[in-house]
């Protein structure tokens, strides 16, 4: 390691004085101007994770769904999946380093992680559309450099085929070419070949408008189009030419208002669905003919797919486990729909993506999403095999029939992280061929009315929760008072938990009706305030 260059460049990148920042699910997020010597610190980072696991990282630049004005970067591990917990602790220290300690602090991480100076680094870069990326993704570029890394910048990307391109790249091509028309040619060709298997392919063509939240989604799906067979027409919203980032529209600002986004005219019946902005999550919703709005949630999309899966696991006559994996948010209609009319095992974990990918491991076919709409399928190695060999050599028609749908959907789903444009294509697909229309889908069950609140308190960490964040451990006496709360109204539940980024509490409770969720809601949220150190005003119904 070249300490002087170290020192030279480190001193272009220089930290703001009394800035700590905390490396989480979403790696780091803040205003885009605090950002400049973390993201050269995350080159550096990156650098010795490639040396250490002798295979090619990821970074993205991207602050996903918050404003435009912010932005933020996560590192991608060589299958694809988010950076391992145990490296989150070196990135948190790293960008928090003084000057002076740099170099100190990476030579301690190299002995920790037992990093080998002398291997070779490889990097792969990717960001989104705000204005401040391309300066920071220069600011990464320079911490890889100085480290004697080897980068390959794709410039504008989603979220998602970074992550794809990390995977191809170090299963040598096996999970498929790391490019962009290799991910465009691997998907499409897969969706056509679901797409003409439906009864009704080649008549009449299936329109879907899509909210693209003014981000990268716009960019890659106009570059997507062509590939995509004549029977699927999209139209694009809110394409980022004209307004800001995730202004009044995309997938977060759609969930948590429950109302269309701004700029996209919705007609009665319409599909119409709405991407994040890196494109790593997906809603979708409809108009009904009184004009009232209804959102399909990630919740009922991960219903979808685990009634298709089924059928066909059903078809080929193999023992194959599945399981869907949700979070304590998911709303309790869809748990007792899968377990009781699906028969699916439902697993409940903490929330935060990387929680949910990695339960779903354990099974031959892991669905998660959460409700916010971020999700895929995960296939295991086993399971994947068989159904491909199935597909090629089964004797019987009808059987090999279904292993080939099951294996087009495993080329379609984008396994290394939740994909907007995977997904929707896999709902796609999937709505064709079982004749669907939203409105049945939407049929499938009644969400139970539900709301999420959040209280200002001095000090998140005094909340301490078990069982997958469903019961909250301290402070003394919180439990009990929610579980009295909870008996005095029908189909209810309600629990509390500290939010990951701020010093606030979320509350989120459910009922038979709007007016006793949003009553339950109000009492957790005092009982919060009052048992758990609330700041300012109590809550107010």
């Amino acid at each position: 390691m070249d300490s002087e260059a170290l020192k030279k460049y480190s001193a272009l990148h220089p930290k703001l004085a009394g800035l700590t920042l905390h490396y989480g699910t979403a790696g780091f997020r803040a205003k885009a101007e605090q950002l400049d010597h973390v993201m050269f610190r995350m080159g550096l980072l990156a650098v010795l994770r490639s040396k250490a696991m002798v295979s090619t990282i990821g970074i993205m630049v991207t602050a996903s769904h918050n404003p435009e004005e912010d932005n933020g970067v996560k590192l991608v591990d060589p299958l694809g999946e988010m950076l391992h917990p145990s490296w989150e602790e070196y990135a948190t220290q790293l960008a928090n380093a003084e000057e002076e300690e740099l170099q100190k602090i990476i030579t301690e991480i190299c002995q920790k992680a037992a990093v080998n100076q002398h291997k070779d680094a490889s990097v792969f870069i990717g960001r989104d559309t705000r204005p401040s990326s391309e300066k920071l993704s220069q600011s990464v570029i320079d911490g890889i450099s100085v480290l004697g890394g080897q980068y390959h910048d794709y410039g504008l990307v989603t979220t998602p085929q970074l992550h794809y391109m990390v995977c191809c790249q170090n299963t040598q091509g096996q999970y498929g070419k790391a490019t962009l028309e290799g991910y465009y040619e691997k998907l499409s060709k897969a969706f056509t070949e679901l797409i003409k298997q439906c009864p009704s392919s080649g008549e009449s063509q299936r329109h879907l408008k899509i909210d693209c939240a003014n981000g990268i989604g716009a960019l890659k799906l106009s570059e997507m189009e062509p590939y995509f067979p004549k029977e699927v027409v999209i139209h694009l919203y809110n394409d980022g030419t004209k307004e800001k980032l995730n202004h009044l529209c995309g997938a977060d600002f759609v969930k948590v208002h429950q109302k269309p986004p701004r700029g996209l005219d919705m007609e009665p019946n319409e599909r119409c669905c709405s991407f994040d902005g890196d494109a790593d999550r997906i809603v979708y919703y409809y108009k009904d003919a009184t004009g009232q709005f209804h959102l399909i949630d990630g919740d009922k999309i991960a219903t979808l797919i685990s009634i298709f899966l089924k059928e066909l696991l059903a078809k080929v006559g193999q023992t194959f486990k599945m399981a869907v994996v949700q979070t304590a948010y998911a709303n309790g209609s869809s748990t007792r729909y899968l377990q009781e009319t699906l028969k699916v095992p439902v697993h409940c974990v903490k929330t935060g993506v990387k929680h949910l990918h990695h339960k779903a491991q354990e099974f031959d076919v892991g669905v998660y999403f959460e409700a916010n709409g971020h999700g895929t399928v995960l296939f295991s190695k086993a399971a994947e095999t068989k159904i491909r060999q199935l597909a090629k050599e089964e004797k019987d028609g009808e059987k090999r029939k279904a292993a080939k749908v099951l294996e087009n959907m495993i080329d379609l789903i984008n396994q290394t992280v939740g994909d907007a444009v995977s997904d929707m294509l896999v709902i796609e697909a999937i709505l064709a061929l079982k004749g669907l229309t939203v409105q049945q889908w939407d049929a499938l069950y009644t969400d139970l009315p539900n709301r999420l609140l959040k209280v200002q308190v001095a000090d998140r960490q005094v909340i301490d929760t078990t069982d997958a964040e469903r019961r909250a451990v301290t402070p003394p006496g919180l439990q009990e008072k929610i579980d009295v709360l909870v008996k005095k109204y029908k189909l209810s539940r309600a629990f509390v938990r500290p939010s990951g980024t701020e010093d606030v509490v979320r509350i989120y409770a459910e009922a038979d009706t709007q007016e006793n969720a949003d009553a339950l809601a109000h009492e957790v949220s005092l009982a919060a305030y009052h048992l758990a150190g609330g700041r300012g005003a109590p809550p107010q119904p």
